[in-house]
């Protein structure tokens, strides 16, 4: 397939040449929002196929046609990605937009517009553990080897799409600047419910009870994993192999629990504590 073991180096961080151009991310770096754009802005495997299931359940109304008729790149494009530009001429006002680029790529574009933004983020041990298994059946990422070595890049911030920590660091501290919503993948798996009806709030979308009952149940996890819309069965084996694993694997809050050693775990706060010390999240996940 193509570029499948091409490497594009971009704002410092490696991305993967399958998805990505010089030509993708500069026209990414300068893209001109509209007001009306809602940006969904997430590291990888921070909960990002959830948010943008839920947000065109929130556009629809609760109506979960669109989501079980067009692919949700479709619905919701990414940003970087070589097909962005095709896709975006057929979605829909208020366009939703998808990105995992880091702020710094991002702001001064944003701050010409009052595009809506959404970061969502989630705890970084579980991120961990997800996009380990997802670069196992992702062709276009390169060979994980063991988690141990997996688990060193990814606090080292080597691995593609940089690092962790300064992504969330970067995206929060423009949240006022921006007045972007943020939200984590904990808060939702806790109350989807009360997440879903904050979200339209803030979207100027407002949702009668029933509809946010029929979101819940569409965005429920067993729900997604069985949309072909949703789930990336459609992608190829060539560019997933889907006998690797599932993209949408668990679903679950603490899953690294089955994966760290205690080592590990203490390896990871050691860092954790040392990167976030500036940070109002220093202790966000510690006590997980």
């Amino acid at each position: 397939m193509d570029r499948m073991e091409v490497t594009e180096t971009f704002a410092g961080m490696s991305l993967p040449g399958h998805l990505h151009t010089q030509e993708s991310l500069r026209f990414a770096s300068s893209f001109q929002f509209r007001d009306t754009d809602v940006v969904i802005a997430t590291y990888p495997k921070s909960g990002t196929t959830w948010m943008q299931e839920i947000l065109t359940l929130i556009r629809s109304k609760g109506d979960p046609e669109p989501a079980k008729t067009i692919p949700n790149w479709a619905r919701a494009p990414w940003l970087e990605h070589t097909y962005f530009k095709d896709m975006l001429q057929e979605t829909g006002e208020p366009r939703l937009i998808t990105t995992h680029l880091p702020c710094q790529v991002l702001a001064p574009a944003l701050r010409k517009s009052k595009a809506k933004v959404i970061y969502m983020a989630r705890n970084p041990k579980d991120i961990a553990v997800s996009f380990y298994h997802f670069h196992k059946m992702a062709k276009f990422l390169p060979d994980p080897g063991s988690f141990e070595d997996f688990l060193v890049r990814f606090l080292d911030g080597t691995v593609q799409y940089g690092s962790w920590f300064d992504h969330v660091k970067g995206w929060l501290s423009l949240q006022a600047e921006l007045g972007l919503f943020y939200i984590t993948y904990e808060d939702m798996h806790k109350e989807l419910g009360r997440s879903v009806e904050q979200l339209a709030g803030w979207l100027g979308c407002p949702l009668q009870p029933e509809q946010i009952r029929a979101i819940q149940q569409h965005c429920s996890f067993s729900s997604m994993r069985e949309n072909e819309m949703v789930n990336y069965t459609l992608i190829p084996c060539e560019i997933m192999d889907h006998h690797q694993g599932r993209f949408m694997r668990k679903g679950t809050v603490g899953d690294w629990r089955d994966h760290f050693t205690p080592r590990q775990n203490m390896l990871f706060h050691k860092i954790y504590q040392e990167a976030m010390r500036d940070s109002s999240l220093c202790f966000r996940w510690l006590m997980d």
